[in-house]
């Protein structure tokens, strides 16, 4: 088999849902967010704060084309990783790309206890979270789109039952 690449934007669901999918293929899971830490020895934040989202951006993709050594996992990628570079490509061109498509409401009611471990959520009110995310989805989303397969995901376990019929 191949890789299974989970992309959507912070908050969707592609940690949850993966990790419960890789469980289900007895496949290994990553976290890209936290594969990038781990390997950079910082946090996110902390690189944000040192060299702006455009080394952090460099530093994801290449981790991500890093994840071009694995095989059978099932890796979650960073809301913005689709995005930048030739990312979207390089991820439907190296696995199957299954785009997390969660309804706004929910990203924000899972989102708001976390905008202080988020820098680009940092300091953001209800109004204007909601109103950063449906911006960015509005931007984001015909890259989201060109995924090998939309997934509408709300919650629950679920979702991996009707995942797997789907892939």
């Amino acid at each position: 088999m191949t890789n299974i690449y989970l992309l959507g934007f912070m908050g969707c669901g592609k940690s949850y849902l993966g990790k419960r999918l890789a469980e289900h293929l007895n496949w290994q899971f990553l976290d890209m967010d936290a594969y990038l830490e781990a390997k950079e020895g910082k946090t996110i934040t902390q690189i944000f704060a040192e060299g702006g989202e455009s080394l952090f951006r460099e530093l994801e993709k290449n981790y991500l084309t890093a994840t071009a050594d694995f095989d059978n996992a099932v890796i979650a990628t960073g809301g913005g990783c689709p995005c930048f570079y030739d990312n979207m490509e390089w991820m439907d061109v190296s696995g199957r790309t299954i785009y997390l498509k969660t309804p706004t409401s929910i990203l924000v009611e899972r989102l708001q206890a976390e905008t202080a471990h988020r820098p680009l959520l940092a300091g953001k009110t209800k109004q204007e979270l909601t109103a950063f995310i449906e911006a960015k989805l509005a931007e984001r989303a015909p890259i989201y789109e060109q995924a090998q397969v939309i997934f509408e995901y709300q919650t629950g376990r679920e979702g991996v039952t009707e995942l797997l019929e789907m892939i």
